[in-house]
């Protein structure tokens, strides 16, 4: 296979960040455990990653291609290595904020980098969809993995217990594998050079300029809400689990899994799918279906005794079928994000990329701190009920997203891939 190598390092950056992005919501759960801190206050380890994902991302989007893909992710890697050995040393609520902020830096090269290079290792529209909706498979698959990982070092006998630090030992070693792969791997960035004449503030009004077509802007509100969404159920459903299902520590975390798996196989089903199928209408029926599950599904929470459950065959039947979500849920950001860049010149993929970065950043802080105070103040079930919401602007969104994107693709700019 062609830039297999390089093809597996990006799989491997995206399964290393995955797991330690997405440890956010065991760690709000932790925090609240060993440090006394409420959901309110935990709410703002989301702000501390996804605002860091959008502040590196909105300094360095429009000078990536000068600094290199494959040099911006190698620099990830050793922040999150360097954060990882030192979180069981130091500990604590304010080590965890410090960990979170150094791995969105990390995660905001990784995937610029790896969102650019996508258009450098594929043929034309269909691949970059495929191998789009493949690796961010693959990153559920590594959310997955994630929560069997650090169920296995929390002690469910001691919610106190700070044991579960020691799983970011093993994450330091995942890291350093990541790296060496990567520095390995041979990835030719010629065709995306910038010439060295060009001004660094002119790449930066070149992105702003990016910012404000129309096509795009209807794009970052799209993915803005489709991150609201994914995030604030992500993020929350430990917590969940725990709170309002009654589940031990460890078997909220387990169960939270099956949500990461369902939207695994979904994103792995779409990458099939939207071969045959249009974009539109498969994303449009998925978010009505979801929308109906949370309807169906979240009253079945108010009907549980209030018991202590510590194993899959014991926990109610909201615990397995709410997470299932996350298929219907799946297709949708891989599709846009290949949509929009398949439109645009390879050359402007570094910083339109940089843009997908900010704007899931910013839409992930807004619905994980909002979820955490409706949770809070309100409880879990209505926290859960807000998903609905956004589920009705990101419909609504993609409908005109789709039709500027026809009006774009109607004028196509040569270096954009080819329709195979």
């Amino acid at each position: 296979m062609q830039n297999w190598r390089i093809k597996l390092s990006l799989f491997l950056n995206y399964f290393v960040f995955a797991i330690l992005l997405n440890s956010v919501g065991t760690v709000i759960l932790q925090v609240q455990n060993n440090y006394g801190i409420t959901q309110g206050s935990a709410s703002i380890l989301e702000a501390f990653k996804d605002l860091s994902i959008a502040i590196v991302s909105f300094l360095v989007a429009s000078y990536i291609a000068r600094i290199g893909y494959k040099r911006s992710m190698l620099l990830a890697l050793a922040l999150v290595i360097i954060a990882c050995l030192l979180m069981p040393f130091i500990g604590g609520f304010a080590m965890t904020k410090v960990l979170f902020a150094l791995t969105g830096a990390g995660f905001a090269l990784i995937k610029v980098s790896v969102f650019a290079t996508i258009g450098l290792v594929t043929s034309n529209k269909k691949d970059h969809a495929s191998f789009m909706n493949f690796i961010e498979s693959f990153f559920m698959i590594g959310i997955l993995t994630g929560y069997f990982i650090f169920s296995a070092f929390v002690d469910s006998a001691d919610p106190t217990s700070t044991s579960w630090l020691k799983v970011y030992y093993l994450l330091a070693g995942i890291s350093a594998l990541a790296f060496l792969l990567l520095l390995s791997s041979p990835l030719d960035e010629s065709s995306v050079k910038t010439p060295e004449t060009k001004p660094l503030s002119q790449d930066f009004i070149d992105m702003f300029k990016l910012a404000i077509r129309p096509l795009v802007l209807i794009f970052v509100v799209s993915a803005f809400f489709y991150v609201l969404i994914e995030q604030s159920i992500m993020s929350w459903l430990p917590t969940f689990n725990s709170q309002v299902l009654h589940l031990s520590t460890s078997l909220s975390i387990q169960m939270a899994s099956i949500l990461a798996a369902s939207t695994a196989i979904g994103r792995f089903i779409a990458g099939i799918v939207l071969r045959k199928i249009h974009w539109l209408l498969v994303l449009i029926v998925c978010l009505v279906l979801a929308a109906i599950l949370v309807l169906l599904v979240i009253p079945l929470a108010s009907k549980l005794n209030v018991t202590s459950i510590n194993h899959w065959a014991d926990a109610p039947l909201v615990a397995f079928i709410f997470p299932v979500i996350g298929l219907l849920l799946a297709p949708v950001y891989p599709a846009i994000n290949s949509v929009i860049l398949s439109s645009l010149p390879k050359r402007q993929h570094g910083p339109m990329s940089g843009l997908i970065v900010i704007f899931s950043a910013l839409g992930g802080t807004t619905g994980s701190i909002i979820t955490g105070h409706i949770f809070q103040a309100y409880g879990g079930q209505t926290a859960f009920y807000f998903s609905l919401v956004p589920i009705s602007i990101l419909i609504v969104s993609l409908i005109f997203f789709n039709r500027l994107q026809k009006k774009t693709t109607a004028d196509v700019l040569p270096d954009t891939l080819p329709v195979n």
